[in-house]
């Protein structure tokens, strides 16, 4: 008998892009909507690279936040080859930073300031480490020699090996994962390390971008790779391992902007992140991990109460605005104009 409705306790968000400024007036509401808390990404322009900057920043997101809503933004640095070790105990000290967000240099939108090298950031990494502060990795190499679609797997291979050796007790989110190397890598890997996956990785392959013409909608950093790692995100997101997260790496763009000559990378899923990981479950007839997936193990993982009230979601069809106003603007979100097969009802 198909499951019409699924209750869950309340899920998190523990990778989004929120923005700055007017964006907000959109995006904080989205993730409001039923989201708990969210870990928000630092790489603003310019960066959220100390305590200070993250707590102006929270102040500005609850500003947006409905009345309604008790949404906890939860705040991340944003690791540079300057950034002072004592920066990291005086953001865990304060309450106020939860991780710090390690980018690549060049990697992604508004990366150009990220570590050139992971060695330049050892002392920070040991202050993490005795803190017991998370690192957030966005992780692929940026050496032009190596293909896109390949990227991932060197930056296990050359990078993230190595760190996990040299850091043993530090606790690392791989964020976003998009192979079946790193599924695999992280599946058989410590207790102190995670990953996140989005709900797009989990319902698309590069075919979907690319085939009948460039759909530029779906494309995002890291790139949709091929269907058989796409099959394997899925296998272990609903898996029930409690190494895998809900993080939806939701990152609003103009869509003037994303269907440009030289479009930008970022998926907007704000509007319907939980419901479209409600069809990816469903699909893969695992609903009832859905809610580990998304309310269970990232609070796990950080230490965190899980939180105390529920959502219900319904098998419901309902059709994904065309776009969306954005920072005086337009955003078309992700099924944009399609039908989406669950929505979400209070009791």
């Amino acid at each position: 008998m198909t499951q019409s409705s699924l209750t869950i306790v309340r899920p998190d968000d523990w990778h989004i892009h929120l923005r700055d400024g007017e964006a907000l007036r959109l995006t904080v509401p989205d993730v409001a909507r039923y989201y708990g808390r969210s870990i928000v990404m630092p790489n603003l322009i310019p960066p959220v690279t100390d305590t200070s900057m993250a707590s102006a920043y929270r102040d500005e997101i609850l500003a947006e936040r409905p009345d309604t809503s008790q949404f906890q933004p939860l705040m991340a640095l944003y690791l540079t080859d300057n950034t002072d070790p004592n920066e990291i105990r005086v953001g865990h000290e304060s309450g106020v930073v939860t991780a710090c967000k390690l980018y690549p240099a060049g990697a992604t939108t508004n990366s150009d300031s990220g570590v050139t090298k992971i060695s330049n950031i050892y002392k920070v990494l040991e202050a993490m480490q005795e803190v017991g502060m998370p690192l957030l990795i966005h992780g692929e190499v940026t050496d032009s020699s190596i293909d896109i679609f390949d990227r991932e797997k060197v930056f296990i291979e050359q990078q993230l090996t190595p760190l996990l050796s040299d850091f043993p007790k530090l606790k690392i989110v791989f964020e976003h994962i998009t192979t079946a190397d790193a599924a695999q890598f992280v599946e058989s890997g410590s207790e102190n390390l995670a990953a996140t996956i989005t709900a797009h990785h989990l319902l698309y392959d590069r075919n979907h971008m690319l085939v009948g013409g460039i759909r530029p909608h779906l494309f995002c950093l890291p790139v949709l790779k091929r269907r058989n790692h796409q099959r394997e995100l899925v296998r272990v997101a609903t898996s029930g391992s409690p190494k895998f997260f809900l993080g939806s790496d939701s990152a609003p763009h103009t869509t003037a902007s994303k269907e440009s000559s030289c479009g930008c990378a970022g998926c907007y899923t704000g509007h319907a992140s939980i419901e479209l990981y409600a069809e990816v479950f469903d699909q893969a007839n695992a609903l009832e991990k859905l809610e580990a997936f998304a309310s269970l193990n990232g609070p796990a993982f950080y230490e965190l109460p899980q939180n105390t009230d529920t959502i219900t979601l319904v098998r419901e069809n309902w059709t994904a605005p065309a776009s969306l106003a954005f920072a005086g603007e337009s955003l078309t979100p992700l099924r944009a104009g399609e039908v989406i097969q669950w929505t979400v009802r209070y009791l």
